[in-house]
């Protein structure tokens, strides 16, 4: 039965993470979804027709930035909140604001402001470094990376109790096994990331909570048919899922699809957009850690040409994985909802079954984002 603060979406298809439903309606009440109907089942009064199909929102996992600015360079509410908005306009609905390699002092106050904030596309905090391997530190400023202390670690064992996800990428090089059980015994999502380890390490470091690789295949130790590397281990541990930047320069195409297909399960491969402050604004360029990022040719670098995180939306990682790699929709969909939802343990979010968070966008038939809702509420 229809009440006033029913709401129903409609549209040709709609996707709810698992099947698709043609013809349908998805109704919400209260910013959740009580669940999918064929159209014209309901009341017609507050019927919304939506442009395209109406999918799950995209959860990304790793975002440094959007609409003009960086975390690092304010760690505030106010970055925070443009950061997530710059992502909704693209279908983002539920992110992981990031922090790279910075001092103590912006570490803390990255952890203030999202401790003190609610916004609804913000999952938590992701803190990609300082400890992390100077030998793979990738765009990383290696005056700023150092071992984690005992310092570092009540610092992050605290945040942990504040905010609703904490995650962090480190490196064997930097954090002893002990401070990585400690970290995964607190709810810490560790991601192993940045790093020279080999195989064996890398699987001590599972043993011991890691749970996450970050960015596979760049700024860590290769696949090589004697020493697997990290790259090996996050394919042939089922206890790690793997995040991949499927913007055509950080991973060749054959190497993208050579992950997809041989991850070992349970854990899978999940896309991020690793995305700078570039998203959703027409600058040229920005500063990071006082060093100058150039944009160009759909491409973020440092002035010697090193790849500095990546000028794209979640919503075009997913394009590329149709286009490049051919996957189905639903299947390229599912790298960018469900499986991210899964590898940070968010039972709400990433499918549109019931109880489901309302966060949904509409895809036209290039993949592009028409809309977006959050809570049942038409954001962009």
């Amino acid at each position: 039965m229809t009440t006033v603060a029913d709401r129903l979406f409609q549209a040709e298809r709609i996707h709810d993470g698992r099947d698709w439903h043609r013809d349908a309606a998805l109704r919400v009440r209260g910013g959740r979804v009580v669940g999918i109907e064929p159209a014209g089942s309901g009341a017609h009064a507050g019927v919304e027709p939506m442009p395209g199909c109406i999918v799950p929102g995209l959860v990304d996992l790793q975002v440094n930035g959007g609409g003009g600015v960086m975390l690092n360079d304010a760690p505030t509410a106010e970055t925070l909140a443009t950061i997530v908005a710059a992502h909704e306009r693209f279908g983002t609905t539920g992110l992981m604001a990031t922090l790279i390699t910075d001092r103590p002092e912006v570490t803390e106050a990255a952890i203030e402001a999202v401790a003190s904030v609610e916004l609804p596309g913000l999952l938590g905090l992701h803190l990609e470094g300082p400890h992390i391997a100077p030998a793979r530190k990738g765009t990383h400023d290696p005056a700023l990376i150092r071992p984690m202390e005992a310092r570092d670690l009540s610092l992050l064992l605290s945040a942990a109790r504040r905010l609703p996800h904490l995650m962090v990428t480190l490196a064997p090089e930097s954090v002893t096994l002990a401070q990585v059980a400690a970290l995964a015994d607190a709810g810490v999502v560790v991601s192993l990331g940045h790093s020279d380890c080999d195989l064996g390490t890398a699987r001590a470091y599972a043993d011991a909570g890691a749970r996450m690789v970050t960015h596979l295949y760049n700024a860590m130790s290769q696949l090589g048919h004697r020493a697997p590397g990290l790259v090996g281990a996050a394919l042939s541990d089922g206890r790690l899922a793997a995040g991949l930047i499927a913007d055509g320069f950080h991973v060749e195409d054959a190497a993208l699809g050579i992950a997809l297909r041989g991850k070992a399960g349970p854990a899978g491969m999940f896309l991020v957009s690793d995305a700078m402050a570039t998203v959703g604004s027409p600058i040229r360029g920005f500063t990071l850690n006082g060093r100058q990022i150039l944009r160009g040719a759909g491409r973020l670098t440092l002035a010697d040409g090193t790849l500095a995180g990546a000028d794209i939306a979640l919503v075009d990682a997913v394009r590329h994985c149709r286009t490049a790699l051919g996957l189905p929709l639903e299947a390229a969909l599912a790298l960018a909802t469900t499986a991210p939802a899964a590898a940070l343990g968010v039972a709400d979010r990433g499918h549109l079954r019931p109880g489901a968070r309302a966060d949904f966008l509409c895809l036209g038939p290039d993949t592009s984002a028409l809309a977006t809702v959050v809570g049942g509420e038409r954001v962009a």
